[in-house]
C-alpha cells in the first residue's frame, strides 16, 4: 500500500474551493474558548466543503496565530460571520430556514446514528462551550437536540473532536458521489 501523494490528492486550490458548491451546512460556535478548537473546526468545515461557521460571543475569531496553527490554511477558504449573541446567529438562521440542531446531552436529544437527513436539507449545528455546552437559551430555539453516543467514563468529548465526528456523519450520507472511492487491486498469486 502507498501513500497518496500531494498530486494523487488532487486538492482544491482557494479559488476552486471558493468556487465549489457546498453542502447548506452550518456550524455554530457558542462561547468557544480555545482558538485551537476554532482552528480545528474551521479545518474540518474546509474538509467536507459545508457552508460557513458563525463564530458567537467570545469565541476567538481570525486572524489570530494560534487559529492559523491549527486551521492550515482553512480560515481563507471557509466562509464565517460573528454574532456577538449565538441567539442572535440562530434566530437570523432559522429566519432563512436553517433547522437548528444543538450537539449537546439533553433530554430527548436523538442518537447521532438515528439522524437522517436529506441532501440538500439546511441544517445549523450548534456547538456548545467546553465547560458548560450549549447555552440553555439557545436550547430553546432548537429544532433538535444530536448526542453522540459515549460508553465511556467522562462522557463528554473536545468540541473539535465532536465536530469531526458529527460533520462526518451528516456529510457522510449527503455526498456519497463526491467522496473518492476506494481503490482496491486484486492480486493473482503465482
Amino acid at each position: 500500500m502507498l501513500k497518496k501523494s500531494m498530486q494523487d490528492l488532487q486538492r482544491k486550490t482557494v479559488e476552486e474551493f471558493r468556487a465549489a458548491e457546498k453542502s447548506p451546512v452550518v456550524v455554530v460556535l457558542d462561547n468557544i474558548r480555545s482558538m485551537h478548537n476554532v482552528g480545528s473546526v474551521f479545518r474540518t468545515a474546509d474538509a467536507f466543503l459545508i457552508d460557513s461557521i458563525c463564530l458567537c460571543g467570545y469565541t476567538p475569531q481570525p486572524p489570530h496565530r494560534d487559529i492559523q496553527k491549527t486551521a492550515l490554511g482553512a480560515t481563507e477558504t471557509v466562509n464565517w460571520t460573528y454574532f456577538p449573541s449565538t441567539l442572535d446567529a440562530v434566530l437570523q438562521l432559522k429566519s432563512t430556514g436553517f433547522g437548528i440542531y444543538a450537539v449537546e446531552q439533553a433530554a430527548g436529544s436523538l442518537r447521532l446514528d438515528d439522524i437522517e437527513t436529506v441532501p440538500g436539507e439546511k441544517i445549523a449545528l450548534v456547538f456548545g462551550n467546553e465547560v458548560n455546552g450549549v447555552d440553555q437559551a439557545v436550547m430553546t430555539h432548537c429544532d433538535g437536540c444530536i448526542e453522540i453516543p459515549q460508553l465511556g467514563m467522562k462522557h463528554s468529548l473536545n468540541i473539535s473532536v465532536a465536530a469531526g465526528i458529527v460533520l462526518w456523519e451528516i456529510m457522510r450520507v449527503r455526498i456519497p458521489a463526491l467522496l473518492p472511492a476506494t481503490n482496491s487491486t486484486t492480486h493473482e498469486h503465482d
